[in-house]
C-alpha cells in the first residue's frame, strides 16, 4: 500500500529536487502495519508500524494478496508460521492461506517447534509437532 505522502516524496527525488535516494522512499513506501514474508518455506510475520487490528489485518490482507499475485505463495502441502500475530490477524491468515496448502502449522515458542492447526493432508493431523 503506497500513502500519498510517500508518492509526493518519490516524485521530490526523481525529479531532482531533493537528494532523496529511490531505495530510502521505496523502503518508507512499503511500510506497513504487519510485515509477511516466505523464506525457506516459513512464513516470516511481525507487526510494523504501530496500528489498530482494523488497519493490521487490511495490510496483512493485502500482502498477501500481493504474494499470491506474484506467485510467492503458490501453495503445497505444508505452510509453516512463525512470528507474532493477533487473533483477527490469524483469522485472516488462515482464511487466505488454507485454500493453497495441505496443511498449515504455527510455530509454539514454548514447545520450540511447529504445531499444525489447519489441515486437508492426510499426512498431518490437527496437533501434530513438527520441527
Amino acid at each position: 500500500m503506497v500513502r500519498p505522502a510517500y508518492n509526493i516524496l518519490e516524485l521530490a527525488a526523481s525529479t531532482g529536487m531533493y537528494d532523496i535516494p529511490i531505495d530510502f522512499i521505496q523502503q518508507y513506501a512499503q511500510m506497513t502495519s504487519y510485515r509477511i514474508a516466505l523464506k525457506e518455506n516459513i512464513l516470516r510475520v511481525s507487526f510494523g508500524e504501530t496500528a489498530q487490528n482494523d488497519q493490521i489485518i487490511q495490510d496483512a490482507a493485502a500482502r498477501l494478496e500481493e504474494m499470491q499475485d506474484s506467485e510467492e505463495l503458490g501453495g503445497g502441502p505444508l505452510l509453516k508460521i512463525n512470528g507474532p500475530i493477533s487473533v483477527p490477524v490469524a483469522f485472516v491468515l488462515a482464511h487466505k492461506l488454507a485454500h493453497l496448502y495441505g496443511a498449515i502449522a504455527c510455530f509454539d515458542p514454548k514447545l520450540g517447534k511447529y504445531v499444525v492447526c489447519i489441515t486437508h493432508n492426510p499426512e498431518y493431523k490437527l496437533g501434530d509437532l513438527i520441527k
